[in-house]
């Protein structure tokens, strides 16, 4: 069986294509996917393929540390599905003609470069490498135009054809001189991309169990304590959280926890809920049936404290935050919980994360139940310190942006959020879309335009009569920033969405410390 073999002998081609591709609009709003292509192309052409690997991608492209975990970080295989996605309607429209496209096989990250060329609708397709392309031979049956020397002519013909329409396009182009991944990566004076990186401690108080919640983030069981006693709870919902399961078991009496940690600035998550006091619980009772005091190394961090009255009700999450977090002298990070004048001191779970010096993290919540990596590299928790309401998705495409997946969902109703944060001011951005009523599923059947609500930031209005459709149109992403908030004196930022015609909605929150 004769064989045509094509052999790539430059680079050439295909750096004016990567080139190319990356200059085009639908590339040129998402730097990530620039950064990310140019990375796995480049690797190519330097014949380093057996370095594209994931972890590798992660530390190079993403930043990741040298612990970068990719059974509970997904931001490659996310960036990668998009990438392909991209690739693909890229090609479906600017791209098409190219004789030349770039392709990321499924469940690779290794780039393959294809040339396609079209006769008479006829598509040949050739991968730019050195393994041959076999041709069967057609058998000589019938008039010239089926015999073999025919075929081979023609085949001869458009190979040669080809080669010289690629010259010119190439000849055209401007001189590509090897690309340098700093053109592509994300300027230190732009904001964050991200979570900060490093070594996070999630403990369950109370418990012998491991748990990993819906942000994908593993729970250890109960350590580093002493005194105190682990008290279970039956109570199956608790508001303002999707993992009730780190709010049903707590360490109560007096007690403190002395956690080693490495050198370095962390911010530090106390979470709670009273599950024993209140109206409905066996406890009885209310507000002032359980206080304690709160010391970090040694300092009061709170006083007084108490759970139900913070969180607004009992079986309700509540959650402190505290930034600019170090370890003692000794090394290890101590926190005392003392019973205040009435019931015991409790806790309910400790998160430790790497922090930003001088403000707490970037708190960015998408409504969904898993989280979500933005076309900026940005990592969204799931729904989260929310209460009332439903989610809901559609399958109608956001139109007029470049990450139209992140619109696919919202919370809709009346509901509210109580994201906690450290004394401040916060910039909070709002997404919205409309989606059409019925394709949503909610509105009761009724159409986009019916719907009207507002917006109050601790009772205070901050988006008054909001009509997205009339605003931006049906699905159209509306995204709404308000400046200067600052917490309430239990330490939140209450977003309450209330109707005025119809449901309110909100697909994703983001709070950035200003």
């Amino acid at each position: 069986m004769p064989s045509i073999t094509a052999e790539t002998t430059s680079w050439q081609a295909e750096r004016a294509e990567l080139e190319a591709v990356l200059q085009s609009p639908l590339f040129a709003r998402s730097p990530a996917l620039t950064h990310l292509l140019s990375y796995l192309c480049e690797k190519t052409f330097a014949g380093e393929t057996d370095q594209i690997k994931e972890y590798s991608v992660a530390l190079d492209v993403f930043d990741r540390r040298e612990s970068f975990d990719q059974d509970t970080d997904s931001i490659v295989r996310v960036h990668a599905n998009r990438l392909r996605k991209r690739l693909s309607e890229y090609y479906a429209a600017e791209g098409a003609s190219h004789a030349m496209h770039i392709v990321i096989p499924v469940g690779q990250y290794v780039p393959l470069f294809q040339r396609v060329l079209r006769e008479d609708d006829l598509t040949v397709t050739f991968p730019s490498s050195s393994s041959a392309v076999e041709i069967e031979e057609p058998v000589e049956i019938g008039p010239y135009w089926r015999s073999r020397a025919f075929w081979f002519t023609a085949t001869a013909v458009v190979l040669l054809s080809a080669a010289v329409i690629a010259a010119l396009i190439v000849s055209r182009r401007p001189k590509i001189q090897k690309s340098t991944f700093p053109e592509y990566v994300q300027q230190p004076s732009e904001p964050q991309v991200g979570l900060p990186v490093g070594d996070e401690i999630h403990l369950l108080a109370g418990s012998t169990h491991k748990y990993v919640d819906h942000a994908g983030k593993l729970w250890s069981p109960d350590g580093y304590f002493s005194g105190g006693m682990p008290v279970a709870s039956s109570v199956q919902h608790i508001w303002r959280t999707q993992d009730p399961i780190i709010y049903r078991n707590s360490r109560q009496g007096d007690f403190t926890y002395d956690i080693p940690l490495k050198p370095g600035t962390y911010e530090l998550r106390l979470h709670f809920a009273e599950t024993l006091y209140g109206p409905e619980n066996a406890g009885g009772g209310g507000e002032g049936s359980r206080t304690m005091t709160i010391a970090i190394n040694g300092q009061p961090a709170l006083h007084d404290f108490d759970v139900l009255a913070d969180a607004g009700g009992e079986r309700t999450a509540e959650v402190r935050v505290f930034h600019d977090i170090s370890p003692a002298s000794d090394g290890k990070l101590h926190l005392s919980f003392s019973s205040g004048g009435s019931g015991s001191a409790m806790l309910s779970g400790i998160e430790i994360l790497p922090g930003v010096r001088g403000h707490i993290r970037p708190v960015r919540i998408v409504a969904r139940d898993v989280p979500y990596y933005s076309n900026d590299s940005r990592w969204w928790s799931p729904d989260i310190y929310f209460k009332g309401g439903q989610i809901s998705s559609s399958q109608e495409s956001a139109e007029g942006t470049d990450d139209p997946e992140f619109y696919e969902t919202e919370r809709w109703g009346h509901f509210s959020y109580a994201i906690p944060v450290a004394p401040g001011r916060y910039t909070v951005t709002l997404h919205f879309i409309e989606h059409n009523g019925d394709a949503a599923g909610r509105n009761g059947g009724s159409t986009s335009e019916d719907r009207v609500f507002n917006v109050f930031c601790n009772g205070k209005t901050i988006l008054a009569n909001l009509d997205i459709f009339k605003q931006a149109g049906e699905n159209h992403p509306l995204v709404r920033v308000v400046r200067g908030l600052e917490p309430n004196a239990q330490g939140k930022l209450l977003l309450e969405f209330v109707p005025v015609t119809g449901y309110a909605t909100v697909s994703a929150i983001e709070v950035v410390a200003e």
